[in-house]
């Protein structure tokens, strides 16, 4: 019978595997590294609106309720739909529900429900005129924004302008600090879009033809582009 024995073999993997986290747990931190944050802002005029206009029913019974809002939603939509043109003018529903009214013992006192119609695009002309036209339903917010097209044409200069700061701000660190250039070791760039907050509009009849098909006076505003550039240099000599 034939052993064969290796004593050396355990202790070099034993002393290959211990070997690597500690010469890893001994390297030294970085040095002379520095810590920057540019942030750049552009104000453009908001070219998107968005109309919600909406309608209440109440009644004792839950299909009657649903019906009128039906009613008042197809009449809205019969109006709309022919004006609808992609990007300009677009129109889709919002939201449609119905919930129970309950007394104060608790019991059940009929139903109320809501229904919304949503008009939104570039026209805001041809937007604001057709939420004047609609009388089944009255306008419940208003509320302004870019459209993807000018977000993203205004993000990329933005962000140029972002990053040239950050790149500024590394290059006045080394001078500040008595060396002659830097080397980037992490960066995170981030932004995005801020414009004033929906306007809600008062729900109330309206009395009048004339004042039916009167526009939605309209008013867009600017909205802030913003971009952020924010990580680490390490300078060098």
């Amino acid at each position: 019978m034939t052993f064969c024995f290796r004593p050396l073999l355990w202790p070099c993997l034993l002393s290959l595997s211990v070997a690597g986290p500690v010469s890893a747990q001994m390297q030294p931190p970085p040095e002379n590294v520095v810590s920057l944050n540019a942030t750049a802002a552009v104000e453009v005029p908001q070219d998107w609106i968005t109309v919600v206009l909406s309608t209440t029913r109440e009644g004792p019974e839950a299909n009657t309720v649903q019906a009128q809002l039906k009613q008042a939603l197809d009449a809205a939509l019969a109006l709309a739909r022919p004006a609808a043109r992609p990007g300009d003018l677009e129109v889709r529903t919002g939201n449609f529900a119905l919930h129970p009214r309950y007394t104060a013992k608790g019991g059940s006192s009929g139903w109320t429900g809501q229904a919304e119609l949503v008009l939104h695009g570039r026209d805001m002309g041809a937007v604001a005129q057709l939420a004047g036209r609609i009388q089944t339903l009255t306008v419940a917010r208003v509320s302004y924004s870019l459209s993807r097209e000018a977000q993203q044409k205004v993000e990329a200069d933005v962000m140029a302008q972002a990053v040239a700061r950050f790149r500024a701000q590394a290059d006045q660190a080394a001078s500040l600090f008595g060396f002659t250039g830097w080397l980037l070791r992490e960066v995170n760039l981030g932004g995005g879009s801020s414009s004033p907050r929906p306007v809600a509009m008062a729900m109330q009849s309206r009395v009048a033809d004339a004042e039916m098909s009167a526009p939605l006076p309209v008013e867009a505003g600017q909205a802030t582009v913003t971009a952020n550039v924010n990580g680490s240099v390490q300078l060098t000599r």
